[in-house]
């Protein structure tokens, strides 16, 4: 079993920043791509970002300049340093991870509970 936690939403003026938080633990053989989603009540999920285990980095264009991701393999735990928030950010962010119990074993997707971000005035 792996547990996934989340921490670091919270509510935030329009330009400031917050930093997310995901750490997992317990049977991890490899702990692979992480990526960041977003969702807004009524919409689709939102993939935001993500990071491969070789550290190369993805964004969505909205996110771009403002959000970075990056990942501590010691701590098995991913980050999202996100500047200049705007209203648009506003959502529930879950993170999310492909993760493998051993070598011979298929890769495992896994999600957190997901952190409220609200930026608001």
């Amino acid at each position: 079993q792996v547990q996934v936690v989340e921490s670091g939403g919270g509510l935030v003026q329009p330009g400031g920043s917050l930093t997310l938080s995901c750490t997992f633990s317990g049977n991890i053989f490899s702990l692979n791509t992480v990526d960041w989603y977003r969702q807004i009540p009524g919409k689709q999920r939102e993939w935001v970002t993500s990071i491969t285990s070789e550290r190369i980095q993805s964004y969505i264009n909205s996110v771009k300049g403002r959000f970075t991701i990056s990942r501590d393999n010691a701590k098995r735990t991913v980050y999202l340093q996100m500047n200049s928030l705007q209203f648009e950010d506003t959502a529930v962010y879950y993170c999310h991870a492909q993760i493998k119990h051993g070598l011979m074993t298929p890769m495992m997707d896994y999600w957190g509970q997901g952190t409220q971000v609200t930026v608001s005035s």
